[in-house]
């Protein structure tokens, strides 16, 4: 299987379910408000699960996936970080940021378009 250039959107055309998915790996990270590690699980197996299938969906997955392990690592940075009181700070520019970037993907899924979140950490590729 190819991977299809996320910079490049005119090379494949997608279907209402392949933007659904791409869609729910997105919107699935908010499973994690009512789950423990929820916004990792979630997209994780709908990644695993049509990833194969659907490239659309494999870059999504990733990148949600890419998403999730990055700002959980800068929440226990800055959750450490209270004690010096610059982890609030942090916390209150993480927390808005994780919901509307997170927002912003969704749609952007929903339109049929490939987004890459800022900042974050590639560990997945």
């Amino acid at each position: 299987m190819s991977d299809i250039d996320p910079l490049n959107e005119s090379q494949q055309e997608l279907t209402p379910d392949e933007r659904n998915w791409g869609m729910f790996c997105h919107l699935s990270i908010f499973s994690g408000l009512l789950v423990p590690l929820g916004n990792i699980i979630a997209p994780l197996i709908i990644w695993l699960i049509k990833r194969e299938e659907m490239p659309f969906v494999n870059h999504n997955g990733k990148e949600a996936l890419n998403f999730q392990i990055t700002y959980l690592i800068a929440f226990i940075v800055s959750s450490a970080l209270t004690t010096v009181l610059i982890g609030f700070l942090m916390l209150a520019v993480l927390v808005p940021a994780w919901v509307i970037l997170t927002i912003i993907a969704t749609v952007k899924a929903s339109k049929g378009e490939y987004y890459r979140y800022p900042l974050i950490l590639r560990l997945i590729n």
